[in-house]
C-alpha cells in the first residue's frame, strides 16, 4: 500500500495507514508527549506501577512452586547457594521452606498488591492519556476551525473527521495501552528471564533455543494475516461505498431498472470479501496450528529434559513448574512485541498527520472573542481599487481584473452576470475568505488589513442561497447570530424574517429540532430561519448570494419581504441571477468574464440596447414566456 500523503481520500472503513519506524517519525511522536507534560506527576507513577505490577505477577509462580515442594517434602533439590538467590535477609529463596499455609497467605497477599497496582497503573495511565488527548482533540480542532477557505477547497470532509476521529483515538491508544503493555512486556522479559536463568541455566538455554523461532514464525504469519485482514476491509470498504451510492441514487436506479445491475455489483464485491477471508483463514489456522504444535512441542521437550534434572537431583518438582509458567510469560511476551510494533507503526502513520495539521498556518481569529469589544465599528462604505484576484489552487486562473468599485453606506447593490462572471468571488473576498491577489478593499476607508479578521466578519452578514442550518433548534440556529441573545430578541428577529408565524405553529415552537442541515424544513423555511439569523447579528454590511433563486413563488415572496426587512439601513450586496429581484437596487453592477462591464440603475442599463444587462432581462422574460 503506497503512503498516503495528507491530501489524500480518508476512508474510515480501511485500517490506518502505517508508518515506517525513523529517527523522523519517532521524534514526531514524542513531539506529542508535550501534551502529558501538564500529567507528568501521573505519568511517572503509572510507569512506576506498571513496573510493580510485573514484578508481582512474576512472584506469583515462584509461590506456585513453592506450594508444589511443600507439598512433596521429598522432592528438595541439593543445590549449592548461587550469590543470585541469597536474599537480604541471609537465607537461600531455592532451598527455604514454607509451611503450605504460610504459602497460601503470600499467595493472597502477592494478589492483592498486584490487584493495587494493576489498578493504579490502568487508572492513571487512562486518565493521562484520556486528558492529553482531549488537549490534544481541542488543540486540532481549533486549528482547523482557523483554516482559510483555500485549505477547505483542497480537503475532503471525511479525511480531516478522519483525523481528530480514527487518527487521535489511535494515539490515545497508543498511550493508554500500547504504551503500557510495551513497558510491561520489557519488565515481563526482564524479570522473567532472570528468573529462569536463576531457576536453571541449563532449561533457560533451551527453551531460548527455541522461543526466537517461535518469535519469527509469529512475525512472518502475523505480517501476511493483517495484510489479507486489511485487503478484506477495503473490500468491505467498497461494497459499502456500493451500498451508499445505491441508496443515495436509488430513484436513478429505479428509473432505469438497473436493479439487476447493482445487485450484480455488489454481489461481486461481497463475494470478493469472502474469497479473501477464506484465504485469510487458511494462513490462520496454519499459524495457530504451527503455534500449537511448537509451543505445546517445547514445553514437552523442555518438561523432558527438566525431568532428568529432577532425577539428578539439580531441580524440584515445584521449581520445573515455575520454569514452565515463567517460559510461558516470556513467549507469551515474544509473541505480543510482534502486535506491539505493528500498533506502533500505525500510531507513528496517525501523529505524523495530527502533526501536519497542527503545523498548518492558520487564520489569525480570535477565538472565544464574542463578548469582545470592536474597535473599527464599520459605517457601510466599501471600496473596490484595483482589485485582481486568482485562487491559490489556479494562480495561472485569473478571475477578477482591475475590479473599481465605490459602494456607500446604505446602498442596496445588486452584482449580476452571467455564471462563472465572479459575483460570488467578490463577496469570498469582502468576507475576507481569501485576500485579492493585487489592490485593495477598503472599509470607510480603512485598508482591509488593517481590520482584525474576527472584527470585520463580525460587522457582515452573509445569507446564502444553500441554506446550511446546524442540527440543534430552531432557537440555536437563529441565536447563532448573536450567541447569548434573549428570547426576545431572537422571536423579534424571526418575526422581521417573516419566520416567527411559521415557528409558532411547531409544537414544541422554538425549540423544534431543525434536523441534520434543516431537513425538517422547507427550502423557504430555511431561508427565513438564515434571514433571522442575519438580523440578530445586525451586521453593518450584508452579502446576500441568491436567497431567492430555488424558492417558489409564495416561498420567495415571503424571503424577499424579510430581505427587505434586513436590507434597510445598511450596506447590502446582493448576488442575483433572477433579474425581476434587483430592479430596485440603487446600483446595479455587470460583471462578466472577471471584470466590471456596467454600472448603474435598473433604468438606465435598460436603455442601453446592446447592454449585457439589457440581454440578461430580455433573455429571462423570453423564457418566462415560454414557461407560460
Amino acid at each position: 500500500m503506497a503512503k498516503r500523503s495528507f491530501n489524500s481520500n480518508g476512508n474510515l472503513g480501511q485500517e490506518p495507514e502505517k508508518a515506517k519506524i525513523s529517527k523522523e517519525s519517532i521524534r514526531e511522536a514524542l513531539s506529542l508527549f508535550a501534551y502529558i507534560k501538564p500529567f507528568r506527576g501521573k505519568f511517572i507513577w503509572s510507569m512506576v506501577f506498571i513496573a510493580l505490577s510485573a514484578f508481582s505477577t512474576m512472584i506469583f509462580p515462584f509461590l506456585l512452586g513453592k506450594m508444589i515442594d511443600a507439598a512433596s517434602p521429598g522432592s528438595q533439590m541439593q543445590m549449592p547457594q548461587s550469590g543470585m538467590g541469597v536474599a537480604a535477609m541471609g537465607f537461600d529463596l531455592k532451598t527455604v521452606q514454607w509451611s503450605l499455609n504460610t504459602i497460601l497467605l503470600l499467595l493472597f497477599l502477592q494478589l492483592s498488591v498486584q490487584t493495587i497496582f494493576s489498578f493504579m497503573r490502568i487508572y492513571l495511565l487512562t486518565e493521562v492519556g484520556e486528558k492529553s488527548l482531549a488537549n490534544m482533540r481541542t488543540d486540532l480542532y481549533g486549528k482547523l476551525l482557523s483554516q482559510p477557505m483555500s485549505f477547505y477547497s483542497d480537503q475532503r470532509v471525511g479525511d480531516l473527521s478522519n483525523r481528530i476521529s480514527s487518527d487521535l483515538s489511535q494515539i490515545q491508544d497508543a498511550i493508554s495501552f500500547t504504551l503500557a503493555e510495551f513497558l510491561r512486556g520489557v519488565f515481563t522479559l526482564i524479570f522473567g528471564l532472570s528468573f529462569i536463568f536463576w531457576i536453571s541455566r541449563e532449561l533457560a538455554f533451551v527453551m531460548l533455543s527455541v522461543v526466537p523461532i517461535i518469535a519469527v514464525v509469529a512475525v512472518i504469519f502475523g505480517m501476511r494475516i493483517r495484510k489479507m485482514s486489511r485487503k478484506a476491509q477495503d473490500q468491505l470498504a467498497e461494497s459499502g461505498t456500493i451500498v451508499q451510492e445505491t441508496f443515495l441514487g436509488i430513484s436513478i436506479v429505479k428509473a432505469f431498472t438497473s436493479e439487476s445491475y447493482e445487485m450484480n455489483r455488489y454481489k461481486k464485491s461481497i463475494y470478493g470479501v469472502v474469497a479473501t477471508a477464506i484465504s485469510n483463514a487458511r494462513y490462520r489456522g496454519a499459524f495457530v496450528s504451527l503455534m500449537i504444535f511448537s509451543v505445546f512441542g517445547t514445553i514437552a521437550f523442555v518438561i523432558w529434559y527438566g525431568v532428568g534434572l529432577i532425577r539428578s537431583g539439580e531441580l524440584s518438582t515445584g521449581y520445573l513448574t515455575m520454569f514452565v509458567i515463567f517460559s510461558a510469560f516470556v513467549g507469551g511476551t515474544f509473541a505480543g512485541f510482534a502486535e506491539m510494533f505493528s500498533q506502533l507503526q500505525k500510531t507513528l502513520g496517525a501523529t505524523q498527520r495530527v502533526r501536519e495539521l497542527l503545523r498548518q498556518n492558520g487564520e489569525e481569529i480570535e477565538l472565544g472573542s464574542n463578548t469582545n469589544p470592536i474597535v473599527h465599528k464599520i459605517i457601510g462604505n466599501v471600496t473596490f481599487k484595483e482589485v485582481a484576484f486568482s485562487y491559490p489552487s489556479r494562480k495561472d486562473v485569473q478571475v477578477l481584473h482591475n475590479i473599481n468599485l465605490e459602494v456607500k453606506n446604505g446602498e442596496q447593490v445588486a452584482l449580476v452576470g452571467p455564471s462563472g462572471a465572479g459575483k460570488s468571488t467578490i463577496a469570498s473576498l469582502l468576507l475576507k475568505f481569501y485576500e485579492p491577489s493585487e489592490g485593495h478593499i477598503y472599509y470607510d476607508g480603512m485598508d482591509s488589513q488593517d481590520f482584525a479578521l474576527t472584527e470585520l466578519r463580525k460587522q457582515i452578514g452573509f445569507v446564502p442561497q444553500d441554506v446550511i442550518l446546524f442540527g440543534g433548534s430552531i432557537k440555536e440556529n437563529i441565536s447563532y447570530g448573536k450567541p447569548g441573545a434573549s428570547d426576545e430578541e431572537i422571536m423579534e428577529a424571526a418575526k422581521k424574517a417573516n419566520a416567527h408565524e411559521f415557528v409558532a405553529r411547531f409544537p414544541e415552537g422554538y425549540e423544534t429540532i431543525v434536523g441534520e442541515r434543516g431537513i425538517k424544513l422547507s427550502g423557504g423555511q430555511r431561508q427565513r430561519i438564515a434571514i433571522a439569523r442575519a438580523i440578530l447579528k445586525n451586521p453593518a454590511i450584508l452579502l446576500l448570494d441568491e436567497a431567492t433563486s430555488s424558492l417558489d413563488s409564495e416561498s420567495e415572496q415571503l424571503v424577499q419581504e424579510a430581505l427587505d426587512n434586513l436590507m434597510k439601513g445598511r450596506t447590502s450586496f446582493v448576488i442575483a441571477h433572477r433579474l425581476s429581484t434587483v430592479r430596485n437596487a440603487d446600483k446595479i453592477i455587470v460583471i462578466d468574464k472577471g471584470t466590471v462591464q456596467e454600472i448603474g440603475t435598473h433604468e438606465e442599463l435598460m436603455v442601453k440596447e446592446m447592454g449585457i444587462y439589457r440581454k440578461l432581462v430580455d433573455l429571462q422574460l423570453e423564457w418566462s414566456s415560454l414557461e407560460k
